[in-house]
């Protein structure tokens, strides 16, 4: 049996294809999101990595900002608790998801069964997401995946604002203009993307195993910032952009199954 979760965001499109809600048969992920073409390229993706049609999916869930326009879903379930469900089907030890998108930052607490115990989420300033990094990287140009290399040679971190994004991107070029080496700002602008997070995690409780997940998580030195932020180790989900659209294969699944009991 086949099934389907779809998830779109703001900046990015992820599909997963689950056999018998075990094995994963195509993930795909697509960097343009709700209101564009990536929603439907990513399922034409997936589909066609699969070998199958829509036609062969038993149950199809949506979610994501941009849950609603998937006309081809039969339900939508909130990122939430489709990035739990996910994120525990890979990493069952987990107690603290942290998840930085493309336009928002989540902390969510889980209980030993993976269930949702409380999370907080800062959607209304692109400060600390995906956003903000993508900005940061087009004023120092330097490309999303060399960031952490930079970092990683940064022998002084800057002071970058956590507050928004505007006045940080003015603080960059400041320091720019007066020869702070880019090592060192990329550091700060990744601190300053760790202590947004950081404050969501705090206010859930911080307990080991502490997963991320998300675009952002593929930038190694925000998980570094965020480790040595919360004194604890960080550990990075399995392909961290699709967490969320496996979570909600896997409640088509478990959907499926419990009514043809």
């Amino acid at each position: 049996m086949f099934t389907m979760g779809i998830d779109i965001g703001s900046s990015s499109s992820k599909v997963v294809i689950l056999e018998d809600g075990v094995n994963i048969i195509a993930g795909e992920v697509i960097q343009i999101g709700t209101g564009s073409t990536g929603p439907k390229r990513v399922l034409d993706e997936a589909l066609s990595k699969a070998g199958l049609k829509l036609q062969d999916m038993a149950k199809i869930i949506a979610t994501g900002y941009g849950r609603s326009s998937v006309e081809e879903a039969h339900k939508q379930i909130s990122e939430i608790s489709c990035q739990a469900k996910g994120v525990f089907f890979l990493v069952p030890s987990v107690k603290l998801i942290i998840d930085i998108g493309g336009q928002d930052v989540k902390a969510i607490k889980l209980d030993s069964k993976g269930g949702v115990k409380q999370f907080f989420m800062n959607d209304k300033c692109a400060a600390g997401t995906g956003r903000f990094l993508d900005v940061m990287s087009r004023v120092l140009e330097v490309n999303l995946d060399e960031m952490a290399e930079y970092d990683s040679r940064a022998t002084e971190p800057a002071t970058v604002s956590s507050t928004c994004t505007v006045f940080a991107e003015s603080e960059v070029i400041s320091q720019l203009s007066n020869g702070v080496a880019k090592e060192n700002i990329i550091a700060g602008v990744h601190q300053s993307v760790a202590s947004k997070a950081c404050g969501l995690a705090y206010r859930c409780g911080v307990e080991e195993d502490i997963v991320m997940c998300g675009g952002v998580a593929k930038d190694l030195g925000v998980v570094r910032a965020l480790s040595k932020e919360l004194k604890k180790p960080v550990i990075v989900a399995p392909n961290p952009q699709i967490t969320a659209a496996l979570g909600a294969a896997i409640f088509a699944f478990e959907e499926v199954i419990g009514a043809n009991k």
